[in-house]
């Protein structure tokens, strides 16, 4: 016989997603889409395995030994790494929780899949960042006489400026734009967390332009229209951001090659902006305030990241190390030796 009516699960995941996540949690709407799209993929695997229908789902069909089979089939199936593979398990450890929290009953199931550890051996992928020869081939390579052309030059300098997120950068309105000195903007970052981050003169200048030329041309509430819109006025969106990053790269590295060795994406920016700060001096707290991490940890990597600053750190610590060796004949007895391979 079937069923009328939701089940506890149906129930409970409506919750969770519209008071729990949100209200409760804070989290931003890209986040809960994140947990979204991981409890989608496990409950359609959990029906296909059933033989039933996604909505003739319940608490009980939720077991370790189903979950395993579905993080398994994640790395055979899908071909999502180690590091895809624990995120979708976070998602569902959250909803475990939640779900033991209110449904006593089947704490014994809940608890099996919370204490489901996380794999080990996700390799950590290289920062991938523009160099200054490389950002300058990038911003050179924008033609400015086209009104789009002004917008991306805009766009590609702002998030170099920021080292903002790219969803940050896209969801940044005229109202959070401070244009007279000192200029700033107002961004809103993971958790909702506000910051302020400063605007270079320069960087001012262009959104000044952008704003100023496309007013002219939109009959929109100017503070409450977004910066970044494409041709027809739309919000920007993540892939067109890739997308245009992706051309003008391929148009860029006609004038520097090692841009076509690397696998650069809109984050890429973000990158450059830390390395850029690092190299010029500025601390880890401020360059973690500036990007809005979480923690000094995320923001310490950068220093793991760029050959110079190892270069850098290497001569600081052992000046002879990367010293020429003298010229001259090498007396082979034991102190020129040891002195000699110091130096190699």
């Amino acid at each position: 016989m079937s069923r009328s009516g939701p089940t506890s699960l149906g129930r409970d995941l409506v919750s969770f997603f519209e008071d729990f996540l949100p209200a409760q949690r804070g989290l931003s709407p890209h986040t809960v889409r994140s947990y979204r799209d991981a409890l989608l993929l496990f409950l359609r695997f959990t029906a296909t395995d059933l033989r039933r229908t996604v909505d003739r789902l319940d608490i009980p069909d939720l077991t370790v030994e189903r979950v395993t089979r579905f993080l398994a089939s994640l790395e055979a199936e899908r071909r999502n790494g180690i590091a895809t593979r624990n995120a979708r398990l976070g998602a569902i450890h959250v909803f475990a929780r939640y779900l033991a929290s209110s449904r006593p009953e089947y704490l014994g199931i809940l608890q099996r899949i919370i204490g489901m550890p996380f794999k080990r051996g996700a390799i950590e992928a290289p920062i991938e960042y523009l160099d200054r020869t490389e950002l300058d081939a990038l911003l050179k390579s924008i033609d400015r006489s086209r009104q789009l052309g002004r917008r991306d030059y805009a766009l590609f300098a702002f998030m170099f400026n920021t080292g903002a997120r790219v969803q940050e950068v896209l969801d940044v309105r005229v109202a959070d734009v401070r244009l007279e000195a000192p200029a700033q903007v107002r961004l809103m970052g993971k958790g909702r967390k506000v910051r302020i981050c400063p605007l270079w003169p320069a960087t001012a200048r262009l959104l000044r332009d952008l704003i100023a030329e496309r007013s002219t041309s939109s009959s929109d509430e100017p503070d409450s229209t977004l910066v970044f819109t494409n041709a027809r006025g739309k919000p920007l969106t993540r892939y067109g951001v890739r997308y245009l990053l992706k051309r003008y790269v391929q148009k860029a590295s006609q004038l520097v090659p090692s841009l076509r060795g690397k696998s650069l994406h809109p984050h890429s920016i973000r990158h450059s902006t830390a390395v850029a700060l690092l190299k010029s001096g500025v601390d880890f707290a401020t360059i973690s305030q500036w990007l809005g991490h979480a923690g000094l940890n995320t923001t310490m990597r950068y220093a793991r990241a760029d050959l110079d600053l190892k270069r850098r750190a290497l001569a600081q610590a052992f000046p002879d190390a990367i010293a020429p060796p003298p010229g001259g004949r090498l007396l082979l007895d034991g102190a020129d030796l040891a002195s000699w391979m110091r130096r190699l």
